[in-house]
């Protein structure tokens, strides 16, 4: 037992005792339909707080030949599995932590200060096996696989610290990938490779030679998608145990998708809430705004609106496949907001291609992030939209119309519609940027709303539904728009089309907001009305 082989699993026994522990032990499940085969090589990225170190110290609790941990994975999902036995505790485990490598080399090449580190803890165990000159980590265990047949898991954490933190240096890039690929890469002494991180690992240049790894990332997490975060069932039952409103820290937390789980929530922040019982953003006790305000102020064309459109409620299409998998060379905006999703600050809609702002949490990092300088016109409606808010529960017409001349006016450099071509426009994009526009003007009914939008009916599709969390005591809202019609005709079209009838499980107050743009005049109507739904 040493300090990189063979560690011991103190570390997954602290995650098992803790307060709050979520049983994720059937990843080992997958790891083991993979072990000693050709898909043995594994990268798992993942945003930072989504619990990856975690994961790794559950693998080499679970791998390590120097551990009886039997009895530490007693009565969790993997003792279930049939391989359970097969694999538990039968491996040499080589676990690195690449960041700290980095920081410790201090003047010393990375790589060179890994080797002789993990030589000398190898040396303990197998130095008898491997010439004593030997300065190669992999050559030393080609030495120990040729004399004993013994396979080695390897487990390496935060593997992209060198491509995040020294974006600069390609010399140490390239020396890296090198040292990677000549010890992982077609070595008969790998059993398995399980690496993580926050970026993939797929496209440097020629360095696209760490081909072997099969990648899962929040693009596409494939069979680890409920390994990824906190699923549904997961967190209703912490609700359940610790007395949390679970629509609340849905708002708060929930947003991440896939393609079989449609919900999984950030982690750390979920059991953040559950300890403190406080819903906040737990995001930024552990990373700064300053991180996405140097993207989203990119200068690639289309970036600020399609942020806009996200803040409003949408989402937009975005072509990940253009991504070098870095945080230095971005050649569109599609690059910048690839890197968003895969730092969290995105969700992402694989099947539609399609990213969007995933929760009230990130919402609130978007806004922080904006409110230091450049964001000057997107603020002003941000700030403005309590007032609106007020103004629609109260009926107030003509103040909801004035406040959105205003909002359209402040955005009018970002959003299309309202500027000086817009009378050329089609009315499909037309309508589309007036939906865009409603949605971030009424921003802050998202706190005590989810709003959903064309929401089904069965009779057509609703522009956008605002229903009250379980929590407050606000009525639902039902806004339909038109342009060049009258605010009249969209309300019409609220209870011609029984719009109010498909929410299904609400019972109390609904306002009806019809809103029309005159694209002429550049100038909106607003009409409201208050109706009642009893339980059906």
């Amino acid at each position: 037992m040493g300090i990189y082989l063979n560690p011991d699993n103190d570390g997954f026994r602290e995650s098992v005792r803790s307060k709050i522990y979520v049983d994720k032990t059937g990843l080992i499940a997958c790891t083991n339909e993979v072990i000693n085969t050709e898909q043995k090589y594994l990268c798992v990225s993942r945003p930072r707080r989504f619990g990856k170190s975690m994961a790794l110290k559950m693998l080499a609790a679970y791998y390590s030949c120097d551990c009886d941990s039997r009895e530490l994975f007693s009565g969790f999902q993997i003792e279930r599995a049939e391989t359970f036995q097969e694999h538990l505790n039968r491996y040499d485990v080589i676990c690195l932590n690449m960041q700290q490598f980095l920081i410790r080399a201090k003047n010393q090449e990375v790589t060179d200060y890994l080797e002789q580190v993990v030589l000398r803890d190898l040396c303990e165990t197998y130095g008898d096996l491997f010439p004593e000159q030997t300065t190669i980590l992999a050559e030393a265990l080609e030495w120990i696989y040729v004399k004993t047949k013994k396979k080695f898991v390897f487990l390496i954490d935060e593997w992209d610290c060198i491509m995040r933190e020294r974006q600069e240096s390609e010399k140490l890039q390239k020396q890296y990938l090198d040292f990677l690929r000549n010890l992982l890469k077609d070595q008969p002494y790998v059993a398995l490779a399980y690496m993580t991180g926050i970026l993939p690992v797929k496209k440097y240049g020629v360095h696209s030679a760490l081909n072997m790894f099969w990648e899962y990332s929040m693009t596409d997490q494939f069979d680890f998608e409920e390994y990824t975060g906190f699923t549904q069932h997961e967190v209703k039952e912490l609700c359940t145990q610790y007395g949390m409103d679970f629509a609340q820290v849905s708002n708060w937390y929930d947003g991440y998708r896939f393609r079989r789980f449609a919900h999984i929530y950030n982690p750390r922040s979920v059991v953040a809430v559950m300890k403190n019982g406080i819903f906040s953003s737990y995001w930024t006790s552990t990373e700064t705004y300053d991180a996405l305000k140097t993207y989203i102020d990119m200068d690639f064309d289309g970036l600020r609106a399609d942020i806009v459109q996200m803040l409003g409620g949408e989402h937009v299409k975005v072509n990940t496949r253009s991504f070098q998998n870095d945080m230095r060379n971005f050649h569109t905006k599609d690059d910048v907001l690839t890197l968003l999703i895969h730092l969290g600050y995105l969700g992402y809609d694989v099947e539609q291609e399609e990213a969007f702002i995933p929760n009230k949490e990130i919402i609130m990092e978007f806004e922080n992030a904006m409110s230091v300088g450049g964001w000057t016109e997107v603020m002003r409606v941000l700030k403005a939209s309590e007032k609106l808010l007020t103004d629609t529960l109260n009926g107030d017409e003509q103040g909801v119309a004035d406040a959105l001349d205003k909002a359209h006016t402040e955005v009018a450099s970002i959003l299309t519609y309202n500027d000086e071509n817009s009378q050329s426009l089609p009315n499909e994009l037309l309508g589309k940027d007036l939906v865009v526009a409603v949605g971030l003007a009424y921003y802050s009914a998202r706190k005590n709303y989810k709003l959903i939008r064309e929401f089904p009916t069965g009779r057509g599709f609703a522009d956008i539904i605002f229903l009250p969390l379980p929590h407050t005591k606000s009525p639902a809202m039902v806004i339909e728009l038109k342009y060049d019609k009258t605010a009249d005709t969209a309300i019409a079209q609220i209870k011609e089309k029984h719009y109010t009838q498909a929410l299904e499980g609400y019972s109390g107050e609904i306002v009806l907001v019809g809103i029309n743009y005159q694209k002429e005049i550049k100038s909106h109507s607003c009409v409201i009305e208050h109706v009642n739904k009893e339980k059906e």
